[in-house]
């Protein structure tokens, strides 16, 4: 049998919910995270507001998704790869060994606090929009002044801008025959409208020992990250820089994995990659009742 390879992929900001990763212990990292948020964390997410406050969010990921892997990482060999999808670069480069979990945790709630900082300046949000071709999604961000956010694919792109300019790109472009949906995220991440963010977090940074990634690592904005530098550097651009995902998932799939787990809320990430190459399966450990459950499945693809 063959060592197996696995990506390990952190999910992002907008699909959290109260019944998220059933699974997970009441363990240490779990109880700092009700302790900095000051709240059952499964009770508050029923209220949609409470959820897409960025700064519940951003510490409730991190953390949450710090613990399911403290929590598998026993069960599992080391990943092949690992990456984030936007704040879930925070517990990526921790899984990764950039950080600790106190760090990452510590570093959630300055990186939201930089972000809301940012976006008091201005109204402004998140539309999701697929099935627009190329040229069609750069008309609709010039009419309405918009910058892309996220590119998930050719035709799959998150767009950001003023929440007024949103209001009327959602009706534009579903006139084309997109598909839109308005994200429950309070601020336009990943744009112009967060370089005073990124460059506030840089600034945070500095203070902050960084250490060497143990396994290779990828960053949305700026690629492989090789040193604790770069790795700085790539938790700071990010927050203003597209999250590239389609290129992170081209270099997961150059390292030739036989499976790919998502630790996060929903199947997000691992429907996407299944839409990019459905022959390496992936699954969400959103999925799943047990940590024994999700180990069982991944090590069985070894034998595949």
């Amino acid at each position: 049998m063959s060592p197996l390879r696995y990506a390990l992929v952190f999910s992002g900001q907008g699909m959290q919910h109260a019944g998220m990763l059933p699974w997970l212990e009441r363990d240490d990292t779990v109880q700092a995270v009700e302790a900095a948020l000051g709240a059952d964390w499964r009770a508050r997410l029923g209220d949609p507001a409470w959820a897409g406050c960025n700064a519940h969010a951003q510490v409730l990921l991190t953390g949450l998704a710090l613990a399911a892997w403290h929590q598998l990482a026993p069960l599992l060999p080391p990943p092949a790869v690992v990456a984030g999808y936007s704040v879930g670069e925070m517990p990526a480069f921790c899984a990764a060994g950039v950080m600790d979990a106190p760090t990452a945790l510590a570093l959630a709630r300055e990186r939201a606090a930089c972000m809301d900082a940012a976006a008091a300046a201005a109204g402004t949000g998140l539309l999701a929009v697929t099935g627009l071709a190329a040229e069609a999604q750069a008309a609709l961000r010039a009419r309405f002044d918009l910058d892309e956010a996220i590119r998930n694919g050719p035709d799959s792109v998150v767009l950001g801008g003023l929440r007024g300019a949103l209001d009327e790109a959602q009706p534009a472009a579903e006139s084309q025959g997109a598909r839109c949906t308005r994200l429950n995220v309070a601020l336009a991440s990943h744009t112009r409208w967060m370089r005073p963010a990124a460059q506030a977090f840089g600034r945070v940074l500095e203070g902050v020992a960084l250490q060497r990634p143990r396994v290779p690592l990828l960053s949305n904005a700026l690629g492989r990250v090789r040193d604790a530098a770069r790795a700085g550097e790539a938790l700071s651009t990010q927050i203003a820089a597209t999250v590239r995902w389609d290129e992170c998932m081209d270099a997961v799939q150059a390292q030739r994995v036989d499976a790919v787990l998502e630790i996060g809320p929903g199947q997000a990430l691992a429907r996407l990659w299944l839409q990019r190459c459905a022959d390496v399966p992936a699954r969400s450990a959103d999925e799943f009742r047990s940590a024994a459950a999700v180990a069982k499945w991944l090590l069985a693809r070894a034998a595949c």
